[in-house]
């Protein structure tokens, strides 16, 4: 019989493309989301309820045998305005889902992490061995997260691995905080995206449909320990806003400049080789074809929402 993931988080943007990748490929699903039921494919069994709440948990486990933690507050600037919150969703939500795993027998745990809030203004391109140095309280939470993935692995023998995601982007981004995304959603509703500083931060853009067949081959290998899963390549903001110009056929894109914002780190990117030898994590879609996907998908949402009487821009 088919094995049985719990994907928290299911109904986010990576939630929704792991889900329609593993069903593609034969897993039985069941997600666990704050949000109302999104539309999945068939036989996806949902269950509403938070991560903090250990009877939800409970519920979502039942019959599972591996896990892959989506669910997080994942948002560097409102971290530092409400650390709190950071905290409370990061590290106690996930703490209870991985004891209620230990509960449940479930020996497979995947969560997402992050590089470049963890490590901080780290030399590139950032790899797992580097000392953390968190700057943000929401790099602090995924640290502590990651924490507690190797104490259950070390005390209660949980495969317990944290990958940390680069930028990632991609279709079903719409409403998504993502610079790819706000880009495109200014594009679409005719006003100038901000660039704060003068656009020369470098980032690792990362096609959400790499990202995810990653996730299954770490779930599959059962690795433990730390990956960083990017494209490995470096990109600056200005570069980036070009490929999407290009994608949109575009003449130009209208910015105005703001200052650089606390907390945000101005250069990451990251080294794959650790995952690539341990699960054979190898991204194949270049950024010109992924920012061309992903264009292509947000014209076609926006004009479908506008026919359906829904404002253009999410």
């Amino acid at each position: 019989m088919a094995e049985r993931i719990l994907i928290t988080g299911g109904a986010g943007f990576i939630g929704t493309n792991l889900i329609a990748h593993l069903a593609a490929h034969g897993y039985r699903l069941t997600v666990l989301d704050r949000a109302p039921r999104p539309a999945l494919p068939q036989g996806v069994a949902y269950v509403r309820g938070d991560v903090r709440d250990p009877r939800a948990v409970a519920r979502a486990l039942a019959g599972a045998d591996a896990c892959v933690h989506l669910a997080a507050a994942t948002r560097v600037i409102d971290s530092i305005a409400d650390p709190a919150t950071s905290f409370d969703v990061n590290v106690q939500g996930s703490l209870t889902l991985l004891d209620a795993a230990r509960t449940a027998g479930v020996h497979r745990f995947v969560a997402a992490s992050t590089g470049g809030a963890i490590l901080g203004d780290a030399p590139v391109p950032v790899n797992e061995a580097m000392a953390p140095a968190p700057i943000s309280p929401y790099g602090a939470s995924k640290l502590a997260m990651e924490g507690y993935l190797s104490a259950y692995a070390g005390s209660y023998g949980l495969r317990a691995a944290a990958l940390r995601f680069s930028n990632v982007y991609g279709p079903g981004s719409r409403h998504k905080g993502s610079v790819v995304a706000v880009v495109c959603n200014a594009l679409l509703a005719g006003e100038p995206f901000t660039i704060h500083g003068d656009g020369s931060q470098v980032r690792d853009y990362l096609y959400v449909g790499d990202l995810v067949a990653g996730i299954r081959q770490a779930l599959a290998a059962g690795v433990m320990g730390v990956y960083q899963l990017g494209s490995g390549t470096p990109t600056t903001l200005n570069a980036l806003l070009a490929g999407i110009r290009d994608a949109a056929g575009m003449a130009s894109i209208p910015v105005r400049h703001a200052p650089f914002r606390t907390g945000e780190i101005h250069t990451t990117y990251c080294d794959i080789a650790k995952a690539h030898a341990a699960f054979g994590f190898t991204p194949e879609t270049p950024l010109t074809g992924g920012l061309a996907r992903t264009w292509t998908w947000f014209r076609t949402s926006a004009a479908r929402e506008a026919g359906a009487g829904v404002p253009a821009a999410g």
